[in-house]
């Protein structure tokens, strides 16, 4: 496991997102309205629509492209469609506030 740290929790706006390369890597960070982060590939498993353009609801993220819901905690896509992206572990350091992301091998 690897661990990035990648900006600050003032840097991403409320129900806002934010890009990272990390290792070729596009990732997606959001910040939902209860103020947690939840990180996802940004490519929507449908047709690679930047999910980063996407909007917030909730706790879903709708792709830009053809409007596929995805739940941003878990990376599955809502019914009636179908399909997951990869997700990360999103962490923030409660004296800085900066934000860092946890990523396999």
């Amino acid at each position: 496991m690897n661990k990035f740290r990648i900006g600050h929790l003032a840097d991403i706006d409320e129900k806002g997102a934010r890009t990272f390369l990390i290792q070729d890597t596009e990732i997606a960070v959001f910040k939902l309205s209860d103020g947690s982060l939840h990180a996802v590939e940004n490519r929507c498993p449908h047709k690679g629509g930047k999910l980063s353009e996407g909007m917030v609801c909730g706790t879903a993220v709708h792709c830009p492209l053809h409007d596929w819901k995805i739940d941003l905690r878990s990376g599955k896509v809502h019914e009636p469609d179908e399909g997951c992206l990869n997700t990360y572990k999103t962490e923030v350091d409660g004296n800085s506030g900066e934000i860092f992301i946890t990523i396999a091998g």
